[in-house]
């Protein structure tokens, strides 16, 4: 199915649904229930966490490594209070740690947005007179879900944003759709909807955005023993987006593979390890693998195979992320 998605995004097909049309009527009762409960993602205000971070490495005519964050709310950092709790600001204070160099962040990810959004994103992004960023990290596809946008548009458009981006020059990498089944107030059967539909999407997202140059880290059901464990302290307030506690699981399991992108990590952690189940696979096979199996990095190896694009499959050992200083602000 992801395959199917991802094909027809690349060549203009129409969109295998996600889910049966007989469940469409029964999934949207329950999304009105559901909404009862949870925000809508667009009521509460996101703490502004642009600037610098890691001023302590600065070196004079060294310019910092920048970094943008795109996506939806869980990008911008909605559902905490202070800046440091955002996951751009845990991001850049943990590359600047590995980097030993100041990092500049810059967030245009949009409260609500869906994958549509990326177009506008990655225009600001990529203004005339500023320099491409070194590293882009992009979080969508919940909304997409939700407000039911066809996989094969959500996509397409997550893939044309990615090759862009990589065309300008950037590293990207895309924290795929998280697993909306995890969230507390969500009851069956609409859970196990969620869950299928969150896990095709995110693999459709892999191969498109793998199959541009980009890196993957699933982020899944990454948070679920979490959240079923203390959904009052991995939930933010509105029993939706993440808590700072969530959002820093959420950023350990991204760091290695932002830090990787970069030619940051030990070169010995970018070969396959065997007792990790790691290995090289068809990027279809290996997408799959990843939408199961929350904080997996897919990242391109092969651009062609006996079963078409290979990719290199990595679980790769968390870093946790030091507590973010005030960011200073940009130059």
């Amino acid at each position: 199915m992801a395959r199917r998605i991802a094909a027809g995004a690349a060549y203009g097909g129409g969109g295998a649904g996600l889910v049966g049309a007989a469940a469409v009527g029964l999934l949207l009762a329950e999304v009105r229930l559901a909404r009862r409960h949870v925000g809508n993602g667009t009521g509460e205000r996101v703490p502004g966490a642009e600037g610098v971070y890691g001023r302590v490495y600065d070196v004079p005519g060294e310019p910092p490594l920048r970094l943008v964050m795109l996506g939806d709310s869980t990008a911008a950092g909605q559902g905490v209070h202070r800046s440091g709790q955002t996951p751009g600001a845990l991001l850049a204070s943990g590359l600047a740690a590995v980097a030993e160099r100041p990092v500049e962040l810059r967030n245009v990810a949009l409260t609500g947005a869906q994958s549509d959004d990326l177009d506008r994103q990655v225009a600001l992004v990529l203004s005339a007179g500023l320099p491409a960023p070194d590293i882009c990290v992009i979080m969508i596809g919940a909304n997409d879900v939700t407000h039911r946008m066809p996989p094969t548009r959500s996509v397409r458009h997550l893939s044309a944003a990615v090759r862009r981006l990589r065309t300008a020059g950037a590293e990207v990498v895309v924290g795929t759709c998280p697993d909306l089944g995890t969230i507390e107030p969500v009851q069956q059967p609409l859970r196990w909807l969620a869950r299928r539909a969150s896990r095709q999407l995110a693999a459709a997202q892999t191969i498109g955005a793998v199959e541009q140059g980009g890196r993957t880290v699933s982020l899944g059901d990454l948070l679920g023993p979490e959240f079923a464990a203390n959904p009052r302290e991995l939930f933010g307030p509105d029993n939706y987006h993440p808590s700072a506690e969530g959002y820093a699981t959420a950023a350990m399991a991204v760091l290695p593979t932002v830090c990787a992108a970069l030619g940051l990590w030990p070169a010995e952690e970018d070969r396959p390890d065997l007792t990790r189940r790691e290995g090289f696979l068809p990027v279809a096979r290996a997408a799959a693998e990843a939408a199961a199996e929350a904080g997996t990095e897919v990242t391109a190896a092969m651009p062609t195979g006996p079963r078409g694009p290979w990719a290199l499959l990595k679980r790769r050992h968390r870093r946790r992320v030091p507590e973010p200083e005030a960011a200073a602000p940009s130059p």
